[in-house]
Order: structure tokens, then sequence, then C-alpha cells
């Protein structure tokens, strides 16, 4: 289908111009870098992407229609009158408001010496990210909600044990970081060697870790298995069918199950699947830890299976479970591994549902569904058949 956007443009405020529909190429709406090529171009003067406003025709985060609010940060020399007006809400995150991105700007400059203008990657709830150009290469601003404020203190943690796995941080503040930039590509298409390389670094490190960082979310296994009730005795669970929330219940015994298989809880990245991980000639990179959380590493086992091609999954399964047996010789890994498949799904229904609950209305189109739609998934990993079918 593709990906059309319509701008509106506002400059100090007002609105100044509507500029669209045009096609983009990259289909996915957060990455807004060919969205800025085109508006510069048409306006002749340098703009950023604040937020989404609408989409039509699609039902994922990618293709149709997608209206943005766009702030231009010279006045335009064509202006014209346009029914819009600039709002507030109290969830709005600063990257979503030109004061912010600003801000932002002025702060990364204090720690970096810029020899270009930033260039705007990407921008949606969970994250604004901008590539500066320096006289040393490029480096990486990226803007955090507070519901992805672990993630300094899970690099930081991970870089105690081994320095080369994650990132470089060249500064840090509340709701941002900098980055040192790590050339290569991300290995969605990993080879099976990289693929066990990635996934046993990773264990292993957490394997090392004595003390979780004070302050990461604490997602043990009891923790998760209480705000699924949660979700299970609210509007989520009402998007379930009898059957369907019955069955969902049933997987709660799993999680006592989970702990009794010898696992330590340790710091987890949340989202480890190979598009989060970056490698050039050498081992791979591990990146965005906006998820990570005090919890039970079969969760990040289980999204890197998840993520693979079929022919690769028993490759990382494997490693993982190598791994893990080797730093805790008592857990029973592969025991874990087949327990925690339908919890994983649950664990992602509880972080969707906080994304929901702290993002402004019309961003809330990225995640809609998504808690219920998850727990379904965990139903067909458990094997369970809805009577309908």
């Amino acid at each position: 289908m593709g990906r059309t956007v319509t701008a509106l443009v506002t400059y100090d405020g007002d609105c100044v111009g509507v500029v669209g529909p045009f096609p983009v190429d990259v289909p996915w709406w957060a990455e807004v870098e060919p969205v800025v090529a085109h508006l510069e171009g048409t306006l002749g003067v340098p703009v950023v992407v604040l937020r989404l406003l609408s989409v039509e025709g699609s039902d994922g985060a990618r293709d149709g229609h997608v209206t943005y609010h766009v702030a231009a940060l010279r006045p335009p020399g064509n202006r014209t009158a346009c029914d819009f007006t600039e709002d507030d809400h109290p969830l709005r995150l600063p990257w979503a408001r030109a004061s912010g991105i600003r801000e932002l700007l002025r702060w990364a400059s204090r720690h970096v010496n810029l020899t270009g203008r930033p260039e705007q990657r990407k921008t949606w709830n969970l994250a604004g990210l901008f590539r500066l150009p320096t006289a040393d290469g490029p480096v990486w601003l990226k803007a955090i909600p507070p519901f992805a404020a672990a993630e300094p203190l899970a690099i930081a943690a991970l870089a105690e044990v081994d320095p080369d796995l994650v990132p470089t941080v060249l500064a840090s503040a509340p709701g941002r970081l900098l980055l040192a930039d790590i050339p290569g590509t991300d290995c969605w298409d990993a080879s099976p060697e990289v693929v066990a390389e990635a996934v046993r670094r990773l264990s292993t490190a957490q394997a090392r870790i004595d003390t979780p960082p004070p302050g990461i979310p604490d997602r043990r296994p009891e923790i998760l298995a209480a705000a699924v009730d949660d979700l299970l005795d609210g509007p989520v669970g009402a998007e379930l069918s009898p059957e369907e929330l019955r069955a969902a219940r049933s997987l709660q015994s799993r999680w006592e199950t989970l702990v009794d298989c010898g696992l330590p809880d340790t710091v987890v990245h949340g989202d480890f699947h190979p598009g989060n991980w970056r490698r050039s000639d050498g081992p791979p990179v591990i990146l965005d830890l906006a998820d990570a959380h005090l919890g039970n590493p079969v969760l990040d086992g289980l999204r890197a299976i998840d993520y693979l091609p079929a022919d690769r999954r028993r490759t990382a399964a494997n490693a993982w479970i190598t791994a893990w047996t080797a730093a805790a010789p008592r857990s029973r890994p592969a025991e874990a591994l087949r327990i925690a498949e339908p919890l994983a799904q649950l664990a992602y229904a509880v972080r969707y549902q906080e994304f929901l609950d702290n993002i402004e209305p019309s961003e809330r189109v990225y995640h809609l569904g998504d808690p219920a739609t998850v727990i379904r998934h965990a139903l067909d990993r458990a094997g369970f058949q809805s009577p309908s079918t």
C-alpha cells in the first residue's frame, strides 16, 4: 500500500500551511527522515516533525495516509492560512513540541561540537532520534519517555560486565541520551554464528550482574503475574471472550513454575530481537534498552527466537540454553523456554498497556488493541482452541 503524508505546518504556534498528500518510500510512521526532506525541499526552510495527528487506511504502524503536525523552524516564504490550532495535552512528550526539540538540541550541543545541522530520523511516542554530525563522526541523540527511563541504567549495568556489548553513552540526563555511533547494519538477516554470539554474550553478561541497578523497573514473575491479573480484570479483559478470559487466567500458575526453573532475576533487555543488534566486522552490539527491567532472562531468549527465521530459531534456543546452563548449573533453561512461551506474550500485554496509559490520544493508534492481541497470542502458544474455530 505505501505511506502518503499530509503535513499541517506551524510556525511559532500559528498554522502557516498544509503540504500534501505526498508519497514517501519508507512505510513506517515513525520514520520521518523522508518526510522532513520532502517538506524542506517544498517549503525552503528547516522543519521538524512533532507528532502524528491521524491515520487513515492502515491497521498497523505502517502504510496508510498519515497526517503529522510539523513545525517550521523559520518562517516559510509562502504562508497559507489553515484550520489547525496547536493544542496541548498533559501526556505530550517533550520532543513533540518545537520548544522541547530546541531544548534537546541545545543540551546536546553542550556535550559535542556540531559541524552541521542535526538530522531528525525518527519520532513517535516511544522515542525521538536525531543524528548529530561532529568532527569525529556522527553521534546519536535519543529522547526517551519517563516509562523508558531505565535505559541508561541498563546500559551502565551491562557495560560494567561487558563494555563492548552496548553503545557508549557520551552523556545522559533525564529524558535523553547521547550515544556514540555504531557502524554496521542491523542483524535482521544474521547468520547462525552471529545469532549464537549475540544470544550467548547477552546471557553471559546478564549472569555476571551481581546487583541490578537501583531504579530499574521491577518486572519479576510475581510482579508481572499481578499486572496481568489487573489487565484481565479491567477493560482489556472485556475485549476477550469468556472462554479466552478463562484460558488466560489458567496460564497464571505458570509464573510460579517458571521461578522454580532456577534462573536468576537480572537486567532483562525486554526487546531483544535481531533488529536491536548491530554489527560491522566485530561482535554484535545490543541497542535500544528502552524496555529494560529486573526480571527473568527467559523473556530475552524467547524474543530472539520469535523474531528469527525458522531455520535459525533452534540456533538461538541452543545458544541460550547452553549459556544459562553454564552460568546457572542448577537451573533448567530448556524447561523455562517451554513454560514461558505464552508468559512472554502476557508480559508484552502489560508493557503495551503501559504505553497506552502514558501517551496522548492521537498517538495511541500505534498500540491500540495490542494488549488483547498478544494475550490471544499467548493462548495460541499454549494450544488454546477457541470454541468458535
